[in-house]
């Protein structure tokens, strides 16, 4: 399915539905008032996480060991702050979901999992030969 379609049709559909269902129990004001405490509060975490990640990265660092997961955990936190600051319940539980760190390992899991499937199936076979010229240099 194109990801276009999910992105600027199916989502606000989502939301649009939740904001609907959760407004008609708990009322127009204090659905309103959720939407902005979800945004405040997911920032705020995404500001601790990412100090976290950058202090366990600059750690990495002076052990003299790459920092990839806190490169990856780094771009997921801001991703998930995005996430929250977009006005949606269904938005702010995918952004929190990347602001824990539990969820954010297994989803990383999951990826390498498919990427290295996907590599292993596009693999082609190599042969490695070598080219050897039989004419002497004419000088």
């Amino acid at each position: 399915m194109n990801p276009f379609f999910l992105i600027f049709i199916v989502l606000p559909a989502i939301e649009i539905f939740l904001f609907i269902k959760i407004g008609g129990h708990i009322g127009a004001f204090n659905t309103i008032a959720l939407i902005f405490f979800t945004a405040i509060l997911g920032v705020y975490f995404a500001k601790l996480q990412g100090i976290q990640t950058l202090k366990s990265g600059m750690l990495n660092l002076y052990q003299n060991k790459l920092p990839f997961y806190e490169i990856i955990s780094g771009a997921s936190i801001a991703i998930a702050a995005l996430l929250l600051i977009i006005p949606g319940f269904f938005t702010d539980f995918i952004g929190f979901l990347f602001l824990i760190p539990f969820t954010r390992k297994f989803f990383f899991s999951i990826a390498i999992k498919n990427k290295s499937k996907s590599e292993e199936n596009s693999k082609k076979e190599i042969i490695d030969g070598e080219i050897i010229d039989h004419k002497k240099d004419e000088l």
